[in-house]
């Protein structure tokens, strides 16, 4: 099953796509520790986006692309992907539809977590509130102007990434403020398990 989950910060993509990898026997693709392993493993790919983020800037498509692409030509992706955080613009959309298309196979499901943006402020507070409590260290970006800076960034960058796959018929909606075991039971019956 290739999958993407999509829904703002703070939405509970990496709770459920930690429950569907344990479900499906497939693994999460962060973007990020793709990056990161292609710069430690000193790939071509690797080091071009080294000197690219190095430099301060942001790694660019066809890298991140490119990354992607070796990627999900790893064993354990023969039997599917969840795509979490990715992809956060139309281009980013259009340019996975093509590389899948290359490789024969297409995505399985785009999910939506729909969520209440002002609950999330709440919930990101109430979080950093119990992590101080604990006396663990809390995020810098989690307070409420970062965050509300982060969802104003998704609203801007990544919700036209729903219209794009919704356009597509392939986007399903699931209501990501249930209580998280009924997230999952959505997400399963959407997914027809």
């Amino acid at each position: 099953m290739r999958l993407v989950l999509l829904g703002p910060p703070g939405a509970g993509k990496g709770t459920q796509s930690a429950r569907l990898v344990e479900k499906l026997g497939i693994p999460q693709l962060s973007t990020g520790d793709m990056l990161r392993a292609a710069v430690a493993a000193g790939t071509p790919i690797g080091l071009k986006a080294k000197a690219i983020m190095d430099a301060g800037q942001l790694v660019p498509d066809e890298i991140v692309i490119g990354i992607i692409d070796q990627r999900i030509d790893e064993p354990d992706c023969a039997k599917g992907f969840i795509l979490d955080g990715f992809p956060r613009t139309v281009a980013q959309a259009e340019a996975l539809r093509e590389l899948l298309a290359k490789k024969g196979i297409g995505l399985d499901a785009v999910v939506e977590l729909v969520v209440d943006e002002n609950a999330l402020v709440d919930r990101m507070r109430k979080r950093v509130e119990e992590t101080l409590a604990a006396g663990k260290p809390v995020r810098a970006d989690d307070n409420p102007e970062s965050f509300r800076t982060r969802l104003d960034a998704y609203r801007k960058q990544t919700a036209p990434v729903s219209a794009y796959y919704a356009e597509k018929g392939e986007l399903k909606k699931v209501d990501g403020m249930l209580p998280i075991d009924e997230v999952t039971a959505a997400i399963d019956k959407t997914l027809g398990h």
